[in-house]
């Protein structure tokens, strides 16, 4: 081997730098998947809940909310009827979940409104919808108001 002799240098395999390449896309499509879902549940939940206090069907809203031996069907009534203070409730959104600091629950904010079908775009009814901010606990999906 002479001092100007060449080495020829392999170029890197094609099959290696696909086979990155495609474990990159699958860990940032995974890290995206699990983003978007992470709060999936809690927002089915939600929704049951919110379904049912829409249609009426204050047992079963009650029965989803999971209630405390304090929280009594009247009290719930007295929040969520069509009387009380977040009804009535014939519409609804959901705005996106947040993770509660230090706490098992994941802060989901809804806004209810009197009509039907949710008034996006119109102030005067917009005027009328009510926002409240409710926690669903990860272990057993119960609904509870955030200890203010």
């Amino acid at each position: 081997m002479g001092l100007f002799s060449t080495i020829e240098e392999k170029p890197p395999s094609k099959v290696r730098r696909y086979l990155f390449t495609a474990l990159a896309f699958i860990l940032i499509g995974s890290v995206a998947l699990w983003y978007l879902l992470r709060f999936h549940t809690e927002k089915v939940t939600i929704h049951h809940f919110m379904d049912a206090v829409a249609t009426g069907n204050m047992q079963q809203a009650h029965q989803i909310w999971k209630p405390s031996e304090s929280y009594t069907m009247k009290d719930f009534l007295e929040d969520w009827g069509d009387n009380g203070y977040y009804g009535p409730v014939k519409s609804y959104t959901v705005e996106r979940p947040e993770k509660v600091p230090d706490a098992p629950a994941a802060a989901i904010t809804i806004e209810t409104s009197p009509y039907q079908p949710y008034p996006h775009g119109d102030p005067v009814k917009e005027s009328k919808s009510k926002k409240v901010t409710v926690w669903v606990q990860f272990k057993d999906q119960s609904i509870s108001f955030p200890p203010y």
